[in-house]
Formats: structure tokens, sequence, C-alpha cells
């Protein structure tokens, strides 16, 4: 399987040729799991459209593409937005660990960095870049940045870009916004 085939429509979004091909490559080297699982198995904290077989998948296609919309109407330059989809196409890379655990990693945004850090040389990006990318996902939880079962403490975001990606996956993730999708897992528009 063409791992980065799966999202041959939100990378068409990244208009800088060495950021998508950037991104192509850490999805071809994200594990089989993510392209998979649920995002939520509980249906907790995830809309009935992101659970089951490829909601992970689902998800983070809705992440994009409120972060399409919001571009209509927050300003970044064109490597920013390029920047934040990669981020969100990524975020939840590693959501199980690596290898794959169980359940959710709760340091998933920080496993997600450290392992992009560690294919940078791998990547068409130079090291600002790399850092921009890690730090949105690093703190795509936002509030949700501490647990009680860990101690790890997750950044919160500071920079507007850090503050959309959080966004994005937030509104991606609320049961009151409905997306459909077609057998491919596309959104329908």
């Amino acid at each position: 399987m063409e791992k980065s085939a799966i999202f041959k429509r939100e990378l068409a979004y990244i208009n800088d040729e060495n950021i998508r091909k950037s991104c192509e490559v850490m999805l071809e080297l994200l594990p089989d799991y993510y392209f998979t699982i649920a995002a939520s198995s509980t249906g907790k904290y995830h809309p009935e459209y992101a659970t089951g077989e490829h909601g992970l998948i689902r998800h983070v296609k809705a992440a994009v593409r409120v972060a399409k919309e919001l571009f209509e109407i927050y300003k970044f330059d064109s490597e920013t937005k390029d920047l934040v989809l990669m981020a969100l196409i990524l975020h939840d890379g590693l959501k199980k660990g690596l290898p794959e655990e169980k359940y959710t990693r709760f340091d998933h945004p920080l496993l997600i960095g450290d392992y992009i850090k560690r294919n940078g040389d791998k990547l068409f990006l130079n090291e600002k870049q790399i850092d921009r990318i890690i730090k949105m996902d690093a703190s795509h939880m936002g509030r949700w940045n501490t647990s009680a079962y860990e101690s790890t403490v997750l950044p919160l975001p500071q920079t507007p870009e850090e503050k959309l990606v959080h966004m994005c996956d937030y509104l991606a993730s609320r049961k009151c916004i409905h997306f459909d999708f077609d057998e491919e897992n596309n959104i329908i528009d």
C-alpha cells in the first residue's frame, strides 16, 4: 500500500513541492496502524465518523479540511499554510506509540515530533521548518495538556499557527460537526 496515496487530496492542498514531498516521506514512514485504527475506540472524544476502521484517517482529513476552510478568513503566508497542513496530516501519526501499544499514548504529540526530527535527514525541509512542524504537533492537544495518569506536561499552543493546528484538531473532534465521507474516506463536498 502506498500510504501517501490515502492523503492524495490533502497533499494536493500543499503548494510547496518540498513540503509536500516531505509529508509524503513521513507518511510512508508511519506505522501501518495509523492508516486503519479509529480516532476514538469508545466514541467518547470524537464524532461517529471517526470511530471504527479508518476513523483516525477520517479525523485527520476533517482537521485538514477545517484548516483549508479557515485559510479563507485567517491570513497566513503560503509557507505557513503548507506547514500547518503537514503538521495536521502527521499530528496523530504515532497515536499508539512505536511500536503500537494497546491504548493511545498521552505523549503522542511529543513522539511524532521526535520521529520527525529523527527522520529529518530524509526530508526536503530546513531546520526551522522542521522545528515549526514539531511545535505545532507538540501543542495540538491545547488545554488538555496534562493527564492524571502521567507526569508529562504537553506544551500549550503559543503562536498563531500552533493555535490554528489545535483549533482544527479540536473542531474535527466535535460531535456536533459532521463530515460525510465516500467509500475511499474522502470528504464529500
